[in-house]
């Protein structure tokens, strides 16, 4: 096996591949090929500082860590939407072409069986094969999903070169075998992803707030939207309350768990007589 070299990792994958027949495969392939020679063609990279492999519904390449990782993004954000675009526009729905998009980079060796090795090549192929980047790719009307690694993003994303707006990326973390990975994900972040969104540095389910679920309205102690609040009476110590309660620390009130958002004023007495909302709902109370 020769020693790991530094390589950028460019991985493209079609979407929805196994769901056509022969020959709508092959013409996907043709076009996968296109965009990908194109895009690197576009980024100034020539076959020579690249090696290609065929993965069926997926290409991956290998490219010398000397060339533009900068021109390769702003390649894959500009052409690539535009060349799926010019393709989809004139083909039929069964031949409509969408791709996920991973850029990484890392140390990759090549074994005695030209086999590739390397634990960043695999994390590439855990970011590509990620629920959260599938996700994102369906609930897109764009034809093109793009995740970058965190060294992608700490190197080169961050900086915000021209045709790379940096502001565009949000970190994510997903769940993959090798257990979870950050990455950045070019776009909005999915609402119903099974993987994580990020927010502040902390990981929370999909693209949530990070509250949590309003209780359904044919539960106990939930409330129709508009409805007026419970009072809370400190001075009155009796059985608990079916509905909604509200606890007093010493600080600001809190419901269910969850922070009251709004105007607090006025306490007199452990009962709260000014405007209060719930959630950031917007209902209010008298």
């Amino acid at each position: 096996m020769t020693d790991p070299v530094s390589r950028t990792i460019l991985l493209l994958d079609i979407e929805k591949y196994s769901d056509r027949d022969d020959i709508e495969q092959a013409y996907l392939r043709r076009m996968l090929y296109d965009v990908a020679d194109r895009t690197l063609e576009r980024a100034g990279i020539d076959e020579r500082l690249r090696l290609r492999a065929d993965r069926g519904d997926s290409v991956v390449e290998l490219i010398d860590a000397n060339a533009s990782v900068t021109a390769l993004l702003r390649a894959l954000l500009t052409e690539v939407p535009a060349q799926l675009h010019a393709v989809n526009r004139m083909a039929s729905s069964s031949a409509q072409i969408r791709l996920r998009g991973v850029v990484a980079t890392g140390y990759v060796a090549v074994d005695e069986h030209d086999g590739w090795v390397g634990s960043d090549l695999n994390h590439a192929c855990r970011l590509l094969d990620a629920q959260l980047l599938r996700t994102a790719l369906r609930e897109r009307r764009d034809d093109f999903a793009l995740c970058v690694s965190e060294s992608v993003h700490t190197g080169i994303v961050r900086h915000g070169h021209a045709g790379i707006p940096a502001e565009d990326f949000h970190p994510v973390t997903v769940d993959s075998k090798n257990g979870p990975l950050r990455a950045w994900l070019h776009g909005p972040v999915p609402g119903a992803a099974d993987d994580h969104s990020e927010k502040g540095g902390t990981s929370v389910p999909g693209a949530s707030s990070g509250e949590r679920p309003a209780p359904r309205r044919d539960q106990p102690g939930a409330q129709a939207p508009g409805s007026q609040a419970p009072e809370a009476h400190a001075a009155r110590p009796s059985a608990p309350p079916a509905g909604a309660v509200f606890h007093f620390d010493g600080g600001a009130p809190t419901f269910g768990g969850s922070l009251v958002g709004g105007d607090q004023h006025g306490v007199s007495g452990g009962q709260v007589t000014g405007d209060v909302h719930l959630g950031g709902s917007g209902g209010e109370s008298a």
